[in-house]
């Protein structure tokens, strides 16, 4: 017995030396993958180009198309999809001939000093899914036989999920080389459909079904009031939305989800579209009577502030901001013109959302109630607008350059000045 309790007690120091050998090779200090580029309004012009050639919308079941995405743009795409996750992450993938280097980075979670897991691995493209040629996890090299049972694991996970299912349904292969990757796909005449489930759960459309029907509760009770039609002041209707996020967040539903959800009804109800343009069942809920929404007086503003706010939850702030700088741009070649104070509203918007995400009950405890519109929204009434291209270029030298930045700096200013988004 006593050898016996010997081998016993031999083997389990073996075993949790290994598992300290292995954990201190696969875990290192410093992520292999910088943080990633931020996204530009270029960027932005290239995906709205990219969006309008591949409208989901419009091919017929059983249409075939190949696109192909630069490498840039897969790497901004895989790192706002990382900054979804709860512990920072990002990625870099590099390719080459039929060949793909992807390295990622995510900090351990709940560590108590920075502690980084690694991936470094190279893909080969193949008939079907690409193979993996080499794994590495910090400096801990993976067998070929470990990497191939963690690629079919993975497979079999993705598969399993509703995503996976649409994406195994559609794609039909994929082309590795220098400098971008081909995706060959068939579009069904269920996919439109599916792709709205992927981007809106049932779970997520039951939530936002509660904001909604909130919604129509008050725009009756402005009718009946006598005030259909009329427009009515984001102030106004955020205490009652925020209070039903307050509710259910004390009901155990998550707090950040509940404050998107009531942000993304009021952005689709002010831009005039509606949940409807998201969430197909929505046709058949109450709809809220048409009311104006309006932040000092004019009824833009609200569509900078609660877009903004609603991909700064989503994408982070880097990303809202960029959205703003593009429209404006855009604006100021043939639109209204470069309106500053409209990227006061985008910037007030981006604080809100971060807010919205990182602090999310105290967020609705204050909306909950009251804010006035200077209490979330600086006045910006003496700011440029209308510019357009020529004469934006002419006095401020175009994005970036000193005098734009200047004026950025004016609006950061004015939004530090606000109790509500004090770092």
């Amino acid at each position: 017995m006593t050898l016996l309790f010997r081998i016993l007690s031999w083997a389990v120091a073996a075993l949790t030396l290994a598992v300290l050998l292995v954990l201190s090779l696969a875990l290192q200090r410093a992520p292999l993958v910088a943080p990633a580029a931020v996204v530009n309004a270029a960027d932005l012009a290239r995906a709205n180009a990219f969006l309008r050639s591949n409208d989901p919308r419009l091919p017929r079941p059983g249409t075939q198309r190949t696109f192909a995405l630069p490498e840039r743009d897969l790497n901004l795409l895989l790192n706002q999809l990382a900054q979804r996750l709860p512990w920072p992450s990002s990625t870099q993938v590099d390719l080459g001939a039929g060949t793909a280097r992807v390295r990622a980075s995510m900090a351990l979670p709940h560590s108590p000093v920075a502690l980084w897991i690694n991936l470094d691995a190279v893909l080969l493209e193949t008939p079907g899914l690409p193979a993996v040629e080499r794994l590495r996890i910090g400096n801990l090299p993976v067998p070929g036989w470990a990497a191939l049972a963690l690629r079919r694991y993975l497979v079999a996970r993705v598969n399993a999920s509703t995503e996976g299912r649409l994406a195994h349904d559609i794609i039909k292969s994929v082309a590795i080389s220098p400098g971008q990757i081909g995706l060959h796909y068939e579009w069904l005449g269920d996919t439109y459909q599916r792709l709205l489930g992927v981007m809106v759960p049932q779970a997520e459309q039951q939530q936002l079904k509660a904001y909604s029907d909130r919604l129509a509760d008050l725009s009756e009770q402005f009718a009946t009031a006598g005030l259909q039609g009329r427009s009515v002041a984001l102030a106004q209707l955020f205490p009652p939305m925020f209070e039903l996020a307050r509710q259910r967040t004390a009901a155990g539903f998550e707090a950040a989800s509940e404050n998107r959800a009531a942000l993304l009804t009021l952005a689709l109800h002010a831009s005039g579209r509606g949940l409807r343009a998201l969430v197909p069942a929505a046709k058949a809920w109450r709809q809220p009577r048409f009311m104006p929404v309006t932040l000092y007086g004019r009824d833009d503003f609200p569509q900078h502030l609660l877009i903004s706010a609603v991909i700064a939850i989503e994408g982070g702030g880097p990303l809202a901001d960029a959205i703003g700088v593009y429209k404006e741009v855009a604006d100021s070649q043939g639109g209204s013109g470069f309106s500053f104070n409209d990227i006061a509203a985008d910037r007030a918007g981006t604080r809100l959302g971060l807010l919205a995400k990182t602090a999310p009950t105290q967020l609705q405890a204050k909306l909950a109630a009251g804010l006035q519109e200077s209490q979330f929204m600086p006045d910006v009434s003496d700011l440029p607008e209308f510019l357009r291209e020529a004469d934006f270029k002419k006095t401020y030298g175009g994005v970036d350059a000193p005098a734009y930045r200047q004026m950025l700096d004016n609006i950061e200013r004015r939004l530090d000045a606000i109790a509500l988004f004090e770092k």
